[in-house]
């Protein structure tokens, strides 16, 4: 019988609401079953040692699973990131397990864990970015897993998968290429660290209200035909496949059921894609497929 080869991986949580892991568990091709107890890729497996809303250990015990798995597979194990890292008052906006009766702060394991790690993957746009939990006015200094990495040398080789919350195929597409093809090659990601294959076009070049656009038909109210630029969609500086993958199974996506992309994958929501129901301003945006 052929051997099969385990994957570790460690999830930690930061500044966040667990609605990224929440989105996951929702995946529908592969399920989160797929994941966690099936061969992800023949012959290659996860094995999640670490998470600390669906493992069943709690305190010591878990935590002793979370340091053996650093320790014996250092250089092996994919650090999952998902919140943001709060930096300010050494670490007391946020705490993982203590040492000696002293907690230790999310900064401190996302530096240890991430500096082990085989790669790191921000889920989310907290984890990738700053996100909410960095919206102004920010009272806990956090960052993303990019900018806390550069801040101190780390330079494990890191994947953004941001939204808010993250398509599960984005997140189960990305695992399921590390265990394929190893890491990305560098002109597989974007500037931001995304990978193309998810990140790149602008939602409002495969925007199903894209020829309303063209057409110069705005809506007037949110739910109404005609394009949503008028009412603050942010698709023109968003970039994401949400318009041709959908959610909830392939059944709809935000523009798709009236609403407007509010750029929740962008590297600079929520702050600068604010206000998200008025327009935005002095953006060019892309004159695809017009005639002439």
């Amino acid at each position: 019988m052929a051997k099969i080869l385990d994957y570790p991986l460690i999830w930690l949580q930061g500044a966040g609401c667990t609605g990224c892991s929440i989105s996951i568990l929702n995946a529908a091709g592969p399920t989160i079953k797929n994941l966690l107890l099936e061969e992800l890729i023949p012959g290659k497996r996860v094995s999640l040692r670490f998470h600390s809303t669906l493992m069943a250990g709690c305190g010591e015990e878990a935590l002793t699973a979370l340091e053996t798995t650093r320790r014996e597979h250092r250089g092996g194990y994919v650090l999952v990131l998902e919140g943001a890292i709060p930096t300010r008052g050494n670490g007391r906006f946020g705490s993982l397990g203590e040492r000696q009766t002293t907690p230790v702060p999310i900064a401190d394991r996302v530096a240890e864990l991430g500096a082990s790690a085989w790669t790191v993957i921000a889920l989310g746009t907290c984890a990738a970015y700053g996100g909410i939990a960095a919206a102004a006015p920010d009272v806990c200094r956090a960052v993303g897993a990019s900018r806390f990495f550069r801040s101190l040398g780390i330079e494990t080789p890191l994947i953004n998968v941001p939204g808010c919350p993250p398509h599960p195929d984005w997140f189960m597409g990305t695992l399921a290429g590390l265990l394929l093809n190893g890491l990305p090659k560098p002109e597989e990601l974007d500037e931001f660290g995304r990978l193309k294959a998810f990140y790149g076009k602008l939602v409002h070049e495969n925007c199903q209200r894209r020829a309303y656009y063209d057409e110069k038909k705005f809506a007037a109210n949110p739910g109404e035909e005609g394009c949503l630029y008028e009412l603050g969609c942010k698709g023109p500086v968003t970039h994401a496949d949400c318009p041709v993958r959908l959610w909830n199974g392939g059944i709809n996506w935000c523009a798709g059921c009236g609403s407007m992309c509010i750029g929740c994958a962008s590297p600079w929501f929520p702050d600068l894609v604010s206000p998200l129901y008025e327009k935005t301003s002095d953006v060019t945006l892309p004159n695809i497929g017009a005639a002439g």
